[in-house]
């Protein structure tokens, strides 16, 4: 059994290989944002996902007028290929791939591995910052059939359809209100959207070098879970990084239909008045 969109997904060999394709634009996107001047693959861009794809002002993406200047900062065009990479086994990588999807850029890929393979495999990492050429890109309307809102949740649980909770077995529980560290992704309550099960994003991914598992052992995971590629399923964490990356391998490795990343997720939730928690 292979991925179902396998050409969502490239090796560290292939990037390697294609460093100086003028069609390919790699981009950086990391949980750190520092680990970029610290020394990243020849050519690639930094995305940062809080400064460079946030609204300054409205808890909320880019609008699509910024999306469409970013990307013309890049250098990228509406046919050039994106390669996202990043660390924490590309979960901002991941992020940075839906926006790009969100605002109608076909031609993604995902690093498999990440930072943490590319490293592993002692390929080069240079510290000096390329300038690209600045182009006219044109983005799409959003695609709200890859993003959920809290109305879309509230359907969702009346409907009882299924949904993913992909934050760790104590956020799950409720257990763990804060994640340490975060203090930006706090949150008034703690539990879980009622109908959701959990399965943890590390699950799908090899925790020696951060790649994917493969096909047969992720769906074993999912429908084991009772996810099925057979109806709508929304995916959430605490500000929907996490679960793009659950988004991902649900809609291109294993290829289910309707996948939809809540990126509201619990910080929204958790702290939204008479929304209905599960502990």
């Amino acid at each position: 059994m292979s991925y179902t969109h396998p050409e969502y997904l490239v090796e560290t060999s292939w990037v390697a290989e294609h460093l100086n394709d003028p069609n390919i634009r790699i981009i950086e996107s990391d949980e750190d944002p520092l680990l970029y001047a610290i020394g990243h693959i020849p050519g690639a861009a930094q995305v940062d996902w809080f400064t460079t794809l946030q609204h300054p002002l409205r808890r909320d993406f880019v609008t699509k007028e910024q999306f469409e200047g970013v990307a013309s900062k890049l250098g990228i065009t509406n046919d050039t290929t994106v390669i996202f990479y990043g660390d924490k086994s590309n979960w901002f990588a991941c992020y940075a791939l839906w926006l790009f999807q969100y605002y109608g850029h076909q031609n993604v890929k995902i690093m498999n591995g990440g930072r943490i393979k590319w490293e592993q495999e002692k390929r080069a990492l240079v510290k000096d910052v390329p300038v690209f050429k600045e182009t006219i890109y044109k983005a799409k309307e959003a695609d709200r059939s890859i993003r959920a809102f809290r109305e879309d949740v509230f359907k969702q649980i009346d409907a009882k359809k299924p949904m993913v909770d992909v934050r760790s077995p104590k956020e799950y529980s409720g257990e763990m209100l804060h994640m340490p560290n975060y203090p930006q992704e706090g949150a008034t309550r703690g539990g879980h959207i009622p109908g959701a099960v959990s399965i943890p994003w590390a699950q799908a991914v090899n925790e020696a070098d951060a790649t994917f598992k493969t096909a047969e052992e992720l769906k074993a995971l999912y429908e084991g879970k009772n996810i099925k590629n057979d109806g709508e399923i929304i995916a959430y964490c605490r500000i929907g990084e996490r679960s793009s990356l659950t988004w991902f391998v649900l809609k291109y490795l294993l290829g289910y239909p309707t996948v939809k990343n809540y990126d509201g997720s619990w910080t929204e939730w958790g702290n939204l008045v008479d929304a209905p928690i599960e502990k």
